[in-house]
């Protein structure tokens, strides 16, 4: 079994063109949902070592990486959501499971529950916890902007390093070669439905077996927070990464590996 990139493709899903790295070949399928302006090519470090054990699947959500983009799609929650529904139909996958980042967190919860039976089980990364009357989220939204702006001009490692200064040179040369590809509209979009769609509300319906994955250092998810969703949905298995930030296997890529055990196979 090996856990190098098989290759690179694309389908037609939802309506749109969807690309995606294929990881290992073998073992229970997992689609990889990375976070807002995460291109699938920057988690490959994490999907080389799940796919020494599983068929792992790294997407590009529509208006990043080499997914479809532009000024004519919607990049709310529900359709990217959907669209994870229908690359897992489009690829003929048995019922893989969800493995989400921050903002694909998110994405994995609404398509879980739009489609229960599609998915085997949950991994939520340090999901934003924002909402309607809630607190919010504690990235600021210029970050993101101003740092794509600069991408789209041409930006090297030194540069993304004001940004992510905790990265390695490896890490940032990578951010600062593919971040462009992230569409300003689809980031502002989702930065917003973190504060105004209620994640909270989908809890209640999850059926599946589902792991929330906490940075110790990240303070997107508070100890509030756990208990709300554990009284939400009791099953959930919560862990925590002390010394990780909200990129979890970027600080601790051990660490990271280390809370998620094997929920993947039980």
């Amino acid at each position: 079994m090996t856990g190098k990139l098989l290759y690179g493709a694309n389908v037609f899903a939802n309506d749109i063109r969807q690309h995606y790295l294929r990881y290992g070949g073998k073992g229970r399928p997992v689609i990889l949902i990375p976070g807002i302006t995460s291109p699938a090519i920057t988690w490959g470090f994490v999907a080389e070592r799940l796919a020494e054990r599983y068929d792992v699947y790294v997407i590009d959500v529509r208006g990043r990486g080499l997914s479809s983009t532009g000024p004519d799609l919607d990049y709310g929650l529900d359709s990217m959501a959907k669209d994870v529904i229908a690359l897992a139909q489009a690829l003929d996958l048995d019922r893989p499971a969800l493995l989400g980042h921050s903002m694909g967190a998110r994405i994995a919860i609404r398509a879980s529950t739009s489609a229960e039976a599609s998915f085997s089980r949950l991994v939520l990364i340090d999901p934003p916890v924002s909402g309607p009357g809630r607190r919010p989220y504690p990235s600021k939204l210029p970050w993101y902007v101003d740092s794509i702006r600069l991408s789209v001009k041409g930006i090297d490692a030194g540069g993304m390093r004001t940004f992510c200064p905790t990265w390695t040179d490896e890490q940032l040369k990578l951010r600062a070669e593919w971040l462009h590809t992230c569409y300003e509209p689809a980031i502002v979009t989702a930065f917003e439905d973190f504060h105004k769609d209620d994640i909270f509300a989908d809890l209640p319906n999850l059926s599946q077996p589902s792991m929330l994955m906490v940075a110790g250092r990240g303070g997107v998810i508070e100890p509030a927070d756990e208990d709300e969703i554990r009284s939400l949905y009791p099953p959930m298995d919560i862990v925590r990464v002390p010394n990780a930030g909200h990129m979890i296997p970027w600080d601790d890529f051990d660490g990271f590996f280390a809370a998620l055990g094997d929920f993947l196979s039980r």
